[in-house]
């Protein structure tokens, strides 16, 4: 596949950081699109592409026959032949050309889908009656898939249609917002894996933990898990889902019902490889002795009986007898992935044994937790999965639709290929429940797809800046489902996460560990076939086929699997030769030979595809993993990653599962002879691309490097480049960025200088003016006046006059000329550049029935300026231009308490905007951007910040960049001693200090202060956004205490831990103006005999003439009580009235305070 390193997205090899690219093509549009980008959504665009290609394909083939019964006893059935998906158009446009490109679907905050076409066949009583081809509905496509218009685009051609140059699509566009599906973590696909589960044991009487599972994906990537499990009468019990649903059914009875095979050939499957196992023999024998017991003697009588069993699971079940639901049943529910039903009872046999011999010890327990039994589930087989459901959905409405008209017409009604098409029109689409699909991430309620959650699916790829862009594409979840278990063995890192999964680029927080992203080399495999010599060639190379006679006892063979499908036995003596040859074809290289007697070799070149993922596991001493040659081709959703095969001296893809038995070294100077058979591409390959841009990783606390990760995300930066085609609802800018002087070979190999993320800042460490206590900063104000930090906000306002006024009339204009309004075009638009402020005129509406004109104010509190307006039209294009987008841009300069942060997870709050004057300085006039306080390092252990600093400056000096990736320099190579020689032959100190003067009076500094530059990145958490102020304002009805929100004017939760350290401050005054006077007091009325505050009421006056007195009675008390005043909280009147109305009195002791 590839030879050539430099081949490999994601290895990164003899890439020198320069500053040239800023000075000789900066600007240009290349001539082809930059591949180490292009592969970012290369897993999601290739399983689009297989997805609605091949696996529609295989998909509609698999769709069932929809049948109904008519009143005269005759039977219509309804099949799908074909679906067919086209490229996105436009229907009813009057435009010159009607396709439809994303970024009007961007603008116009519409879907970016593609019509969905239909051939459906109906047969009346099994006979053939006609065709006819509908139109299914929309379907969303993925931006820069098979089915896009960018498809193949130059980047030339990507910016004349408001992309971007390097525009690499992978997402869907739903009502303008870009929608990603999530790659989901899932079971390895058609492995079966042991595994010890206490909640199997409380399943039912004589159930136990044990039990050995297998998820079976069939090529169009439907899925369904069949798990078998063991009971404590040595019975074991398979468990299968049919519309997600368990039933279980003992696997013996299933076994008899698959094949025709005899007892004995029963007896002997289950026990191949264990025929010295006494305990097995007994088991089995008891187990034939049970079926014979229920009179289940023959395949015939024991379909019959499974049908009968299953019989009323099925839809359609009064057109099958039971042994074709039996049938159905093996076809649609067990071990699916496997066609032939002799495969299905093979490996059925096989899990029997590898259970049995996991109760008995002799097998040991798999990880469900661990990567080498993940795979991926893909963005196209979601999307799938979901599309093929609502296929069937369609037809199976189509079918009830067709059955009432004709009930409702009764003998009137003559069934026609016509209207049969007419009432399949009637029955709906599939363009609302794709969409909401997308839209929410949540499956439909009803839905019975076999998906491990019902939520979470989908998010939005949002443009916070383009290492956030980035990262979606590469991130994988574990899923919904493990959010809430109590646990952490979901969440641990694992050593066999090695390679795949990036140890570093997890979020702090709730999805801790859930969230990972792959590490850069790393992809996953959409599929591969496999290649009908594949078998044969393995005869050659020594493995016993099933057919042929056995020459070596089975108990000293490997079983081979391809695919989850038994396909003979290796010979212990051959394995580990065949193995090599595998791998060595893998390659494209040289194998080994095979043995004399072997037959004729098929091409070998073209035998083994180099996805294909070879698990040796060899038997060991000691209770192992379940022994045997896995090879895996035609599963999608493998994980593989690159390794430098030593024997070979060529590139090996390699998967999870197989990595754990080879021995590889992280170069090939470390590798042992003899032991080590692979090593790795390059020693930062287990990176992920955004762990990557870290500098000096190595030299970090790793918690640093962590939050670097999650920082270097949340940064304003440049996070396009076609912001004036962009409507999005809002966009953080950096309006002066820079390139860093010192940067890892990721920043040039992913070519972020074309989306900067902030400025090379002069940092001298020293504690000064107290100012910077507590990772708080100091900013040169000097530097803050000359745009350091400075950002911009860009938000999009879609006005729709159709939706604010219904009856249609209202259109944008302006009929009078106001002083005023000299802002607002006659469009009645704001004009482009103009200022706008609280109370401005924003635009102004025409009432065409009326002639009456409206101006609407611009409400926000920030000052804003009008960035663009767009008129935004409608399919046919016929319609006054009654919706619009005015883009608006917010300056953000840096204030007092915005975050920022360096690339070493090192961030802090500015405190003070300092005058220059007062700043302190050097003996050459360097006054710095930024004062750090040096207690931030020895905590956090952030050595590579350090590094920086001197690296940066002597990059300033040299005038050429460092390079800053990791494990660049060792205990041999120091990074202080390299760059400290360079500062010195500059004639600065060696390590970095420089002696400092106050900037207040003067006087030089005591001690030498660290002073360099360091590459800081203004963070997107500003106080403009978080700021809340209340004095007075809205209460909630029901309580009276101030409403929440910042937003609504509401005010900041004072909670119990905010209430604890006033009490521990001693601050009664205070607690008590916070939590009574300025939140729910109220004066109330209580009684002192009753002690009762529902009791008093105003006393009623005699006659309508006398007027009232003011006093209050108890009316429960005689006399009127003793009513006193007093206040309290009105929350605590809720209370009492809503302990009242279950029954419970509340009664006060009232004394005098």
């Amino acid at each position: 596949m590839l030879g050539n390193d430099m081949d490999i997205p994601g290895v990164i090899k003899d890439l020198t950081p320069s500053l040239t690219n800023l000075t000789t093509n900066f600007g240009k549009i290349p001539a082809s699109a930059h591949l180490p980008l292009q592969n970012l959504s290369r897993t999601h665009i290739e399983s689009f592409n297989f997805a609605l290609g091949e696996g529609l394909r295989a998909a509609v083939e698999d769709l069932n026959l929809h049948r109904f019964k008519l009143k005269d006893g005759r039977v219509v059935a309804l099949k799908l032949k074909n679906a067919t998906v086209s490229r996105p158009e436009i229907s009813g446009s009057r435009a010159v050309s009607t396709h439809l490109f994303p970024v009007e679907c961007r603008q116009r905050k519409i879907s970016y889908t593609a019509p969905l076409k239909l051939k459906v066949e109906w047969t009346l009583d099994g006979e053939h009656q006609g065709y006819f081809e509908r139109s299914g509905g929309e379907i969303p496509i993925m931006v820069r898939s098979a089915f896009c218009h960018l498809k193949d685009m130059t980047p030339q051609q990507l910016v004349n249609r408001g992309e971007e140059e390097n525009e690499f699509g992978g997402y869907f566009i739903i009502n303008g917002n870009e929608k990603l599906i999530r790659l989901l973590v899932t079971q390895r696909a058609n492995y079966p894996m042991a595994i010890k589960r206490g909640s199997w044991a409380k399943k039912d009487k004589f159930y136990t933990e044990f039990g050995v599972t297998i998820r079976c994906v069939r090529k169009d990537g439907t899925s369904n898990t069949n798990v078998l499990h063991y009971l404590s009468t040595s019975v074991a019990v398979l468990s299968v889902l049919i519309n997600r649903e368990p039933m279980f059914i003992p696997a013996i009875t299933l076994l008899r019902a698959l094949t025709d095979w005899t007892d004995k050939e029963i007896y002997d499957e289950i026990l191949t490889g264990q025929e010295d196992s006494n305990h097995l023999q007994g088991i089995i024998r008891g187990l034939l002795r049970a079926l014979q017991a229920e009179k289940i003697a023959s395949k015939k009588d024991a379909q019959k009986y499974i049908g009968s069993q299953l019989r009323f699971k099925y839809r359609e079940a009064e057109f099958h007898e039971d042994e074709e639901i039996a049938r159905m049943f093996f076809r649609e529910c067990l071990l699916i992935h496997l066609k032939k039903f002799e495969d299905k009872a093979r490996l059925l046999a096989m899990m029997m044994r590898k259970l049995f011999m996991f109760e008995r010890g002799m097998c040991a327990a798999e990880n469900p937790d661990s990567p080498m039994g993940h795979d991926i589930l893909t963005s196209g087989a979601i999307y799938l999965t979901i599309l093929k459901e609502r296929l069937e959905i369609l037809i199976r409405n189509a079918a009830l639709a067709i059955q009432k008209a004709t009930e409702k017409s009764g003998d009137k009604y003559k069934l026609s290929t016509q209207l049969v098409s007419d009432e399949f029109f009637r029955a709906g689409s599939v363009t609302r429940p794709m969409q909401y699909f997308l839209a929410t991430g949540n499956l439909n309620p009803r839905s019975i797809a076999h998906l491990q959650q019902a939520s979470g699916f989908a998010i939005v790829a949002d443009k916070i800046n383009y290492l956030r862009f980035m990262s979606h594409f590469r991130s994988v979840h574990r899923g919904a489902f493990f959010q809430e278990m109590r646990t952490t063995a979901c969440r641990k890192l694992l050593p066999e996460a090695w390679g795949f999964l990036c140890p570093v680029h997890t979020p702090d927080g709730a999805p801790c560990g859930l969230l990972n992203h792959l590490a850069a080399p790393c992809r996953i495999v959409i599929a591969d076939k496999e290649p009908p010599t594949l078998v044969p060639f393995l005869v050659s190379l020594g493995m016993l086929s099933l057919s042929a006679i056995p020459t070596t006892a089975y108990s000293k063979c490997y079983p081979v699997l391809i695919d989850g499908r038994l396909v003979g036995w290796l010979p212990d003596s051959l394995a580990e030769d065949a193995v090599a040859t595998l791998r060595a074809l893998k390659t494209k290289a040289d194998a080994a030979k095979p043995r004399k007697d072997a037959q004729t070799i098929p091409d070998r070149v073209n035998t083994i595809p180099p996805d294909t993922e070879v698990a040796f596991i060899p038997r060991s001493k000691f209770a192992g993993q379940f022994p045997g040659l896995f090879l895996f081709l035609d599963s999608a959703g493998r994980f593989a990653r690159p390794v430098k095969n030593l024997r070979t001296g060529r590139v090996e893809w390699i998967g999870s599962l197989e990595q754990v038995y080879l021995n590889i070294a992280i170069n090939e100077k470390e590798a042992v002879e003899g032991i080590s058979t692979h090593c790795e591409m390059t020693e930062q390959a287990f990176l992920s691309e955004v762990a990557s841009m870290t500098p000096y990783s190595d030299h970090n606390q790793s918690p640093r490097n962590l939050y670097q990760c999650q920082m270097g995300k949340q940064s304003m930066a440049t996070p396009l480049l076609n912001y004036h085609h962009r409507s999005d609802n809002k966009l953080y800018r950096i309006q002066n960025p820079q390139s860093p002087l010192v940067r890892p070979k990721a920043h040039e190999y992913y070519r972020m200088d074309d989306h900067p993320m902030g400025a090379n800042a002069i940092v001298a460490v020293i504690s000064y003016t107290g100012y910077d206590m507590e990772d708080a900063m100091i900013i040169n104000k000097a530097s803050f006046e000359r745009g350091f930090g400075y950002g911009c906000i860009y938000k999009s306002e879609f006005i729709n006059l159709k939706e604010k006024n219904k009856n249609g009339h209202c259109v944008f204009g302006l009929i009078n000329s106001d002083p005023q309004l000299t802002c607002i075009g006659p469009d009645g638009l704001p004009f482009v550049g103009t200022k706008l402020e609280t109370g401005d005129p924003f635009y102004v509406t025409v009432d065409l029935s009326a002639n009456r004109q409206t101006t609407e104010k611009y409400d926000e509190t920030e000052t804003a300026y009008v960035e663009s307006v767009k008129c935004i039209g409608t399919d046919g294009g016929n319609e006054h231009y009654n919706h619009v987008c005015i883009t608006l841009r917010i300056p953000r300069p840096p204030t007092v308490g915005d975050k920022f942060a360096s690339r070493h997870g090192q961030k802090g709050v500015c405190s003070r905007l300092y005058p220059v004057e007062d700043m302190p300085f050097t003996e050459s006039g360097m006054i710095p951007d930024i004062i750090f306080n040096p207690h931030g390092y020895p905590s956090r252990m952030t050595i590579g910040m350090m590094i920086e600093t001197m690296a940066g400056k002597a990059a300033a000096l040299k005038g050429i960049p460092f390079d800053a990736s990791p494990f660049v320099y060792g205990e041999d190579n120091t990074a202080v001693a390299h760059f400290g020689e360079m500062l010195q032959t500059a004639g600065f100190n060696y390590y970095g200090n420089e002696r400092m003067y106050s900037g207040v009076d003067g006087r030089e500094l005591e001690v030498s202060i660290f002073f360099g530059v360091v590459y800081y990145q203004r963070l997107r958490h500003m106080v403009s956004d978080k700021y809340q102020v209340r004095t007075t304002g809205a209460v909630d009805e029901l309580t009276g205490q101030p409403i929440k929100g910042r937003k609504r004017g509401g005010g900041t939760r004072f909670g119990e831990m905010e209430r604890d350290a006033l009490i521990s401050h001693g601050a009664a005054y205070l607690l008590q103006d916070r939590l009574f006077n300025c939140s729910d007091k109220t004066l109330s009325y209580a009684c002192k005999t009753c002690g009762s505050i529902l009791s008093p009421i105003a006393k009623p006056r005699i006659d309508s003439d006398t007027a009232p007195d003011n006093t209050w009675i108890c009316k429960v008390c005689p006399n009127g009580g003793n009513v006193v005043t007093l206040y309290l909280p009105q929350v605590f009147r809720y209370l009492v009235v809503e302990l009242a109305s279950c029954n419970m009195k509340l009664k006060l002791n009232i004394e005098k305070g």
